[in-house]
Formats: C-alpha cells, sequence, structure tokens
C-alpha cells in the first residue's frame, strides 16, 4: 500500500484517528450506520426506563443509588445518540419507533422482573453485555475517518457502559446464588433468544431470519409501576419524625459543628427525592426527551447527595443506620398527588432552597465547622441546587403566567400532602422517639468534646414544626 510521502518527521497520519488502512473500510453506507445507531438509541432508552422505573420500591439501597447513576448514564447516551442520527441525513427521525420485537420483548421481560435478581441478571448480564459487544462491532466495522463524530460517541459509551457490567457483576455475584442460577437458566435462554432473533443487536445476524419472537414470561402481565418506597432492613423506623433537623440547622444558639450533624442526616434522607423522582419520570409521558434527561440528571444528583451523607457518617465512625431515615415525603407525595402536582413540590421545594437561609447558609456553616469534608459537600450540594432550580424554571415554570404563580401551584400542591404523624403513631408504625442524643454524643466523643447541654437536650418535633419555606420538605 502506497501512502503519501510527508517530511523528515514522521507525523502520525489522519489526524491520529486511524492508520491508512482503516480508512479505506467501506462496508457500512451512512443508511446501515443509522440504522445501527437507532438499535443502540432503542436499547439505551429502555435501560433508562427500566432502571428508572424500579428505583422506588428497590429496597436495596446500594441497588437503588447504582439504578439512579446508571438510568443518568444511559439517558445521556441516548441524547448523544439522538443527536448523532439527525446528523446523518435521516429526517424524519424515526427514534421512537420499535426496531425489532425481539430486542421489545428482551426490554419488556427484564422491566418485568419479579425481583431484582431478576433485574441484575437482565440488565447486567445480557442487555449491556449485548450492548457492548454490538458497539464494539460497531467500532470495528465503521469507518473511522468517514465516521469519526459517531466513533467518538461509541468509544464514551462503551467506557460507561463497560463499568456498568463492572458493578452489575459484583453485584451479580453477591446477590445471585447456584440456586436461582438454576431457576433463572430458562429466562436468561429466552433473553437471549431475543437477541437472536433480532440478528443481534446490530440487526447483522444472518441467521435471525429463520428465528420467531419467543413466547413472553415475565411480560405476559404488563408491567405495574409500584410507587411505594421500599427500603432495606438497615433503614428502621422510617416513619419517624421525632426531630426536625431544619430548626436546629437554623438555631443561632447551637455551634456550626453541632449543625454538620444534621445537615449529613438532611444528605442522607434525600434517597427520597430519587424515590419520588422516579415516579414523575415513569408516570409521565410525552415529554421531549431533553426533558427526561435533564429530571434524570437531578434524580442522580440527589441520589449522590444521599451518598455524600452517607460518607460524611462514615468519616465521623458514626453507623447512619441507628438513626431513623425519614420516608414519608416520597411516600406521601407519590400515593397523594398527581405526578405535575410532585413536580410542582419539587420545584416549590429547590425555589425555597435558594434564599438566605438555604443552600448558601449550609455552606457557611460547613466553612464554619472546621470540618473540611462537610465544606465540600455543601458546596457542591449548593451547586447542584442552582442547576435544579434551572431545571424546573425550564420544565416546569415555563407552563404558568410567570414564577409568581409557579411557586403559588406548588404551594397549594404541598398543602395538599396530608402527613399523619398521629395516624403513624396509632398503627404502631413508629414512637416518633428522639434519636438525635446518641448520635450527638457519639460524634462528640468522636471528636474528643463535652456535648454541649443545650444541643444535646435538643427534641424539637416535626409535628410541633412545619410551616416556613425552611422546614417545607423531609428531603431538603
Amino acid at each position: 500500500m502506497t501512502t503519501p510521502s510527508n517530511s523528515s518527521v514522521q507525523l502520525p497520519p489522519l489526524a491520529g484517528l486511524c492508520s491508512f488502512e482503516e480508512a479505506q473500510r467501506a462496508e457500512l453506507s451512512v443508511e446501515r450506520c443509522t440504522t445501527w445507531i437507532k438499535r443502540h438509541h432503542y436499547l439505551l432508552v429502555r435501560l433508562h426506563e427500566m432502571l428508572t422505573a424500579r428505583i422506588t420500591a428497590e429496597p436495596v439501597y446500594e441497588l437503588k443509588m447504582a439504578f439512579s447513576l446508571h438510568a443518568h448514564l444511559c439517558a445521556e447516551h441516548a441524547s448523544a445518540y439522538r443527536q448523532r442520527v439527525g446528523e446523518m441525513r435521516e429526517p424524519p427521525l424515526g427514534l421512537e419507533a420499535v426496531p425489532h420485537e425481539g430486542l421489545k420483548l428482551l426490554c419488556d421481560e427484564v422491566l418485568c422482573s419479579p425481583s431484582h435478581i431478576e433485574l441484575v441478571v437482565g440488565i447486567y448480564e445480557v442487555i449491556v453485555p449485548a450492548l457492548i459487544e454490538s458497539l464494539e462491532e460497531y467500532q470495528a466495522k465503521t469507518n473511522p475517518l468517514a465516521d469519526a463524530p459517531t466513533v467518538r460517541l461509541n468509544r464514551f459509551c462503551l467506557l460507561e457502559l463497560r463499568d456498568m457490567r463492572a458493578y452489575g457483576a459484583r453485584a451479580a455475584k453477591s446477590l445471585v446464588d447456584v440456586v436461582s442460577r438454576e431457576r433463572l437458566a430458562p429466562w436468561i435462554a429466552l433473553l437471549c433468544e431475543c437477541v437472536a432473533c433480532a440478528g443481534g443487536v446490530s440487526g447483522h445476524h444472518d441467521d435471525s431470519s429463520t428465528r420467531l419472537v419467543p413466547a413472553s414470561i415475565f411480560s405476559a402481565t404488563p408491567y405495574q409501576y409500584d410507587p411505594v418506597p421500599q427500603r432495606d432492613a438497615r433503614f428502621a423506623d422510617s416513619y419517624n419524625a421525632g426531630v426536625n433537623p431544619e430548626a436546629f440547622l437554623y438555631d443561632e444558639r447551637f455551634a456550626a459543628r453541632d449543625k454538620v450533624l444534621m445537615m449529613l442526616y438532611k444528605r442522607l434522607r434525600e434517597i427520597d427525592v430519587p424515590e419520588m423522582m422516579a415516579s414523575i419520570l415513569t408516570q409521565t409521558k410525552g415529554k421531549p426527551w431533553k426533558y427526561t434527561r435533564d429530571m434524570t440528571r437531578q434524580l442522580w444528583d440527589e441520589a449522590r447527595h444521599a451518598m455524600l451523607g452517607e460518607v460524611g457518617f462514615v468519616a465521623l465512625g458514626i453507623d447512619w443506620s441507628k438513626i431513623p431515615i425519614n420516608f414519608t415525603w416520597s411516600l406521601n407525595l407519590n400515593t397523594q398527588l398527581e405526578p405535575w402536582e410532585r413536580h410542582a413540590v419539587l420545584f416549590f421545594i429547590e425555589q425555597g432552597l435558594m434564599p438566605r437561609t438555604g443552600k448558601r447558609y449550609e455552606w457557611e456553616v460547613g466553612q464554619a465547622s472546621g470540618l473540611p469534608l462537610a465544606a465540600v459537600i455543601q458546596d457542591f450540594d449548593w451547586a447542584d441546587e442552582v442547576l435544579h432550580a434551572q431545571i424546573g424554571r425550564e420544565w416546569y415554570v415555563k407552563e404558568f403566567k410567570d414564577l409568581h404563580e409557579a411557586m403559588g401551584y406548588g404551594d397549594r400542591c404541598w398543602t395538599k400532602v396530608l402527613s399523619h404523624w398521629r395516624a403513624y403513631v396509632e398503627q404502631g408504625l413508629t414512637e416518633h422517639h428522639n434519636w438525635w442524643p446518641e448520635i450527638y454524643e457519639a460524634a462528640c466523643q468522636r471528636w474528643g468534646i463535652t456535648p454541649d447541654p443545650l444541643a444535646l437536650a435538643y427534641c424539637t418535633t416535626y409535628e410541633s414544626i412545619r410551616a416556613d419555606l425552611a422546614d417545607i420538605s423531609m428531603s431538603g
């Protein structure tokens, strides 16, 4: 093969993208590439759907957090492929079409999984690996110079899908025993057959024309979203509203270092925001994909905040499972309001966190505490909440005449939510016990200081204070 000569300095050809030999590939046309990309897009959108739909009712905390992250990654990559298809001479885009009934059944079966065991196996051992294999095949066949924009997107997508696959392998090792493997073998075979009858994810496998779409198992009964949040055994007494952290946080009598404990509790308690936002995303239909992408980014940020609270307690050597992490905010919103009303409450809260007695104040407390990690957590939490307010203005406020009208509607929706504090006690669900003194004493022991008697005696409950914007949320 003859290549053009250059100067005595041998620079990489073709901007370093590929060799001349690779740049001569001519197997895939724009049309074939576009059809293939649409299949990748379809699976990413469906992965986002099944991950998001299962966040609320997933009891295992680590899975709830991982599903939040992976849904965000799928939304980001689906967005990138949507844009790429629009660049490839393809009007109308046809991105909502089902590329093959086999791929549809594959995704329907995993979405309808009866437990997280099947869900983990279906997502991380079948769909994600099949998508990775297809992307690797695409990279090997397309012209890396002519199709360089897609090749670049595929590289980013592969990077994060491989991370997802690695996480799934570790999760499956922990969750799926030998007996479960044997029980699931016919179902896994069904999923693999779904991929095969579609000609693989690519659609290019020659033996697919003779294969029929197999009969459904789990998806024979259509999927029903479960809006009731579930928590694992580490989350004891989740109806407890015996400690109002906001009232403590804004009380000038208490030291910044003591207030950090309440802020870490507030961060960890944000686990209920993904539980609620997942309900909005799952039950709201007909929105542009950018809405899905933006809202999923916020959902992931809120999950990240919960984990930052977890990290804060771990750094202090405090067992956070001894703290009742309340879930009645997500429970009440999911079961008492419509999706749009939940969105209204979400924005009302986000907007309420922006004034002086909000995120900036929490950052200032973190700065004054002398605990560098607390300052970092609140610094990034504040930045995220500014972004979330912008997302709310884009996808909520624009439906109203102005901000004032939008806030008024959110306020009215929030006042519709009933918190049955006394009923929870009467039903034996909680005693609203004051967990604060035990945690505060443990932190003081860790810090090597004597507890402040006034802080130690703190016993203000949510039932006694639930009025101001500072107290509007069990999740803020």
